[in-house]
């Protein structure tokens, strides 16, 4: 669109995309063409796992937590940190944890319903139709 002569005011309402964005866009392209306009790997600090070292760990949590020693299958972050520096040798801070865990893998925060064990579905259905009315309609 700049070859043709495009204003940078066109091009973003053609794309879509706020007019400062495109006014950089064609800086870039002026100094460098449609090379300088091409997507740059992430700077940064490289992730302290690698992608085989992440998919150990992911079968290791798919295991369940009991597998890994923990007295209940709930995993918190701190039993994660654990699994992850058993599995990698590599420990991680419960921040970075959560990012691998949502980041990395894609998963979400599930919270287990609060429910008792002896809950009996089917005597508080007889309690409901046999007894709540009786209670309701008081002496």
């Amino acid at each position: 669109m700049f070859e043709r002569g495009r204003s940078s005011s066109v091009v973003a309402r053609m794309v879509g995309i706020h007019p400062e964005s495109v006014r950089r866009w064609k800086r870039l392209w002026e100094q460098g063409g449609v090379e300088a306009l091409r997507r740059r790997p992430a700077t940064g600090r490289p992730p302290k796992l690698d992608d085989v070292q992440v998919e150990l760990f992911r079968t290791a949590l798919e295991q369940g937590a009991r597998v890994h020693g923990f007295e209940a299958d709930l995993w918190t972050l701190e039993r994660v940190g654990v699994v992850v520096e058993r599995v990698t040798g590599v420990k991680l801070a419960r921040a970075s944890v959560w990012r691998l865990l949502t980041g990395r893998l894609g998963w979400s925060l599930r919270r287990p319903r609060r429910q008792a064990v002896e809950r009996d579905e089917s005597e508080i259905a007889r309690w409901v139709a046999q007894e709540w009315p009786r209670v309701k309609r008081g002496r």
